[in-house]
């Protein structure tokens, strides 16, 4: 049973890596082949077709802002609906924010985009970062509030005893012990805005602003796919994911 699940498992990877030092002809040909020769040219052309550091700039800004504003405002909702949570306004705003959890991303796309229209954020960065945001603010905000019911109430209380208030208290006491629910949001939400494609897709049109999925995308046509620069792009892709996984180590 081990081995089928490593097996499938590895075979997705092995297709990908092999692909990307094939030929377009050869990748169509022989999909699951060795390349007959291991080109890297692929990989530069990828790199330079889909202007790869502008594309890895975009995505990184996007994904960094993101789950830092979800971060924030996530903790401090969580912390709030939890140590206010007998008040009925706080069950009636907790319950709010779950509703979100229930209807799915796609239902709101046509009154997100005249939102966006209206604000005047369309080919702006800051429109994916906002919807990013809000989107993922109700589960974020769910796990921050359960996760505070671990933390000891007589902490705050005897940080309010030496003078402290509500704002410093939560800083300084209680978000530092919250670093493993930020790391476990953070790696969630970080893997879906950097793959996030429907976003970028709807709201930026600029060339000058598409993000690296946006840029994988521009291999495809309606003729046919480059599967051999599809895959290397892939790749360049995932490289700085692994490369903060491994710094995260």
């Amino acid at each position: 049973c081990m081995t089928i699940l490593a097996v499938m498992v590895l075979v997705p990877i092995y297709y990908l890596i092999v692909t990307t030092f094939k030929t377009s002809a050869e990748a169509t040909a022989a999909p699951m082949a060795l390349p007959s020769s291991f080109d890297l040219s692929g990989y530069a052309r990828a790199f330079q077709k889909m202007q790869y550091p502008r594309a890895l700039m975009n995505t990184v800004i996007i994904t960094v802002c993101s789950v830092a504003g979800i971060i924030i405002v996530s903790a401090m909702c969580g912390y709030a609906l939890n140590r206010k949570g007998n008040y009925r306004l706080s069950k009636m705003t907790f319950t709010l924010l779950l509703s979100g959890m229930l209807f799915p991303y796609q239902m709101s796309i046509l009154g997100l985009y005249r939102l966006i229209q209206t604000m005047g954020l369309m080919n702006h960065l800051t429109a994916v970062i906002l919807i990013d945001v809000a989107c993922n603010i109700p589960f974020a905000t769910f796990m921050f509030r359960s996760f505070v019911s671990t933390i000891p109430v007589e902490l705050e209380e005897a940080a309010r005893i030496d003078g402290a208030g509500t704002f410093r208290t939560f800083w300084t006491i209680t978000f530092p012990l919250m670093k493993p629910i930020v790391a476990t949001i953070s790696i969630l939400n970080a893997l879906t805005i950097w793959n996030d494609f429907m976003g970028p897709l709807i709201y930026l049109n600029s060339t000058k602003l598409k993000t690296i999925q946006l840029g994988i995308r521009m291999f495809i046509s309606q003729y046919g796919a480059d599967y051999a620069l599809i895959m290397a792009a892939s790749v360049c892709s995932l490289v700085p994911v692994l490369i903060v996984f491994m710094v995260c180590q």
